[in-house]
C-alpha cells in the first residue's frame, strides 16, 4: 500500500509532502506516517479531505487535533449508490448531490430535509446514511464558496495515485523494498516539481480574508461543523495547510 499526502499551501500551489509503503491500512500505520510528516516540520494543518476508512479517520483525529475533516463526496456518492435500490439510484443521487453541492449549510440542511421526506420509505438505508454523515460530507461548506469544488473530494489525490499505478503496472514487481521506494520517490518528485512550478492551483486570498474575519470574531459559530475542536482549527496560524489523504 502506498500513502501519499497532497498539500495546498498558503501560496495556492499543491505539494507532495511525502509517501510511505505499508502492509495494511490501519490506524497505527497511518499514525506512524503522520508522525513522520510532523517530525519533518509539518504544522498548521487546518483542513483535511479523505475517504472514511476507519483507521485513517482515527489517525487523523489523533494526529491533527482541531483540524476540520471533510469526508470525500465522490466516495460518499458511491456509498449512497450501494445503499440505494437500483431502481431508485438515479433519482435519489440527483437530489443527494443537490444537498452536497449546496452553497451553504443552511441551504444544505433544507435540501436534506426535502430529500429525506421524498425518499424516506423508498430508500430508507440510503436516507439514514445521508442523515448520519451529513456533517462529515458538508464540512467544506464553512469555507468561502470558491473553494467548495476543489476541496469537497479527494479527486486530485486519486488522479495522482492513478498515475503512480499506471507507471507501476509496467514494472509489476520489484527486487526489494528500496528499489520500489527509489522509483516511486523519483516519480513523486517529478509530479511535485510540475505542480510547484506550473499554474497556481487556487488563489488563497479569499481564504486568508475569511480566516482573518473568523479570528476577529465576526463569523457565526453556528456555521461550524459539529466536530469537537473545529472552532480552534483556524486560529493563530502563520500559514495554513489543506491536506488531501489517500
Amino acid at each position: 500500500m502506498l500513502r501519499v499526502h497532497l498539500e495546498d499551501a498558503d501560496q495556492g500551489y499543491r505539494h507532495v509532502l511525502g509517501f510511505a509503503l505499508g502492509d495494511k491500512e490501519s490506524q497505527a500505520s497511518w499514525s506512524e506516517f503522520f508522525t513522520s510528516l510532523k517530525s519533518r516540520g509539518l504544522t498548521g494543518v487546518e483542513f483535511l479531505i479523505s475517504d472514511d476508512h476507519a483507521g485513517l479517520v482515527k489517525a487523523i483525529e489523533g494526529s491533527f487535533v482541531g483540524a476540520t475533516w471533510q469526508r470525500c463526496q465522490a466516495h460518499f456518492i458511491q456509498n449512497l449508490s450501494d445503499a440505494c435500490p437500483k431502481t431508485e439510484v438515479e433519482a435519489f443521487l440527483s437530489l443527494a448531490k443537490q444537498v452536497l453541492h449546496a452553497p451553504d449549510l443552511a441551504s444544505a440542511r433544507t435540501r436534506l430535509r426535502e430529500t429525506c421526506q421524498t425518499f424516506e420509505k423508498r430508500c430508507s438505508k440510503a436516507v439514514a446514511l445521508l442523515e448520519s454523515a451529513f456533517d462529515e460530507v458538508t464540512s467544506v461548506l464553512i469555507l468561502p464558496t470558491k473553494y467548495h469544488r476543489l476541496l469537497r473530494t479527494s479527486n486530485s489525490q486519486e488522479r495522482l495515485n492513478e498515475e503512480i499505478r499506471r507507471r507501476d503496472r509496467v514494472i509489476r514487481s520489484y527486487p526489494n523494498r528500496a528499489s520500489c521506494e527509489r522509483l516511486l520517490g523519483a516519480l513523486l518528485m517529478k509530479f511535485d516539481e510540475a505542480m510547484t512550478t506550473g499554474k497556481v492551483y487556487t488563489n488563497m486570498d479569499d481564504y486568508h480574508a475569511w480566516r482573518l474575519e473568523r479570528s476577529e470574531g465576526h463569523a457565526s459559530r453556528e456555521a461550524l461543523p459539529k466536530t469537537e475542536g473545529s472552532a480552534a482549527a483556524f486560529k493563530g496560524k502563520e500559514s495554513e495547510v489543506l491536506l488531501t489523504v489517500a
